[in-house]
């Protein structure tokens, strides 16, 4: 990591201890009537009271809205500067550089191990010098990402202070907006307790040609009052959710927070220490190749020695063995007489065959000959037979 960027991350660890540092005020929950409120209060919710026109519609309409000018200035400008703030691009840096790291595979080191088919057929570098290649990448990514990362802290540190002043101005909209509804509910009951019955009395004191017109400007107080009603309603509905987005601005600013110490983190310790592991992994792929280069010089004279002892051995046994053989094995001189004597055996075996089956031939033949004479005679018998019986006259 460059020696400025880490200067200035570790000059922000200062800052953020500040900012953290902050306290911030806590909002009240409870409305303060008129008749209960302290002297300066009470001064305060009748100011606004003041405010109201009963007789004119806009001035019931617009009732508390001038408490919401200052807070939306400040909205303005913080969406003018930064659109809100988005964690996105930071979460990003730090997801990167984790992906950049991982992505530096140490079992690259392994300059023994076979290259892949794609390797080989793209023509890859070998495994080291790859590595080192890789490294190189690496580092550079690295750099860009801190100074990323750097950028990110600044413009969070910047948010958060913003976050600060925008919870400030809703924590005073929520407590102006207590004033104003506490002024209307006053206007409420003073309207309900004396305005309005005064206005009633009057009416019916009027003569019967001007009661039309009376009644009439007595309807629209009434009106008016129940606008009013209506208004203060909105109002504290605005209170509420006013009070249910002060803890989420208090949650988004932790959040920058955390994250900024983070990044502070990671740009302060965490980066060192990879950079040095990638470091000492470099360093100590280089003794290990030195290593493993004499261990292979040693080996290969210790296989040299061992396999020409082995076949010394070898083939001194073989000559020796061939040495002491006779011309003919005694194993070779039984077998061929064994074969020899089974040959004799088997064609007098044979020749005894030949001769019995000849002799059953005979006999069959001559049995087969005599039948065949039997066979003839017995056919002339019958034929002289036939012809002594057609010579004899008919009566």
């Amino acid at each position: 990591m460059d020696t400025t960027i880490r200067q200035q991350a570790e000059l922000a660890t200062a800052e953020i201890a500040e900012v953290a540092a902050i306290p911030l005020r806590e909002p009240g929950t409870e409305l303060v009537a008129l008749e209960a409120a302290p002297a300066p209060v009470a001064e305060a919710i009748r100011k606004r009271m003041d405010e109201l026109d009963m007789t004119n519609t806009q001035s019931i309409i617009s009732f508390g809205s001038a408490a919401q000018a200052e807070l939306q200035q400040i909205s303005q400008a913080m969406l003018a500067d930064v659109k809100n703030k988005d964690v996105g691009p930071a979460g990003d840096s730090l997801r990167g550089i984790v992906s950049t790291i991982r992505g530096f595979s140490v079992s690259e080191l392994d300059v023994r191990r076979k290259r892949s088919w794609w390797e080989k057929l793209t023509g890859k570098a070998a495994p080291f010098s790859n590595f080192l290649a890789k490294f190189e990448n690496v580092q550079s990514q690295i750099d860009k990402v801190t100074d990323d990362l750097l950028k990110h802290e600044h413009v969070l540190l910047k948010d958060i202070k913003s976050l600060d002043m925008l919870y400030e101005k809703t924590l005073d909209f929520y407590e102006e907006l207590g004033l104003y509804i506490s002024a209307g509910e006053a206007k409420l009951a003073e309207l309900d307790a004396t305005t309005i019955p005064a206005k009633e009395a009057a009416v019916a004191a009027l003569p019967e040609d001007d009661k039309m017109i009376g009644s009439q400007e007595l309807r629209d107080m009434r009106a008016a009052r129940d606008d009013l009603e209506r208004r203060v309603h909105d109002l504290k509905l605005t209170r509420q959710v006013t009070m249910q987005s002060l803890p989420s601005i208090r949650l988004v600013q932790e959040n920058d927070k955390s994250l900024v110490t983070k990044i502070n983190s990671t740009l302060v310790n965490t980066v060192p220490l990879w950079e040095t592991q990638l470091a000492q992994a470099v360093t100590i792929q280089r003794s290990r190749e030195a290593a493993e280069a004499v261990r292979d010089a040693n080996d290969l004279t210790n296989e040299l020695l061992t396999a020409n002892a082995k076949n010394l051995r070898e083939a001194n046994a073989v000559v020796r063995t061939e040495m002491e053989r006779g011309v003919f094995d005694i194993e070779a001189v039984r077998q061929a007489n064994e074969d020899l004597v089974a040959t004799i055996n088997e064609s007098l075996q044979i020749a005894d065959e030949g001769k019995a089956r000849r002799a059953e031939a005979e006999k069959e033949l001559e049995h087969m000959e005599k039948e065949l004479r039997e066979t003839l005679a017995s056919a002339k018998a019958r034929d002289a037979s036939s012809d002594a019986g057609a010579s004899v006259p008919t009566a």
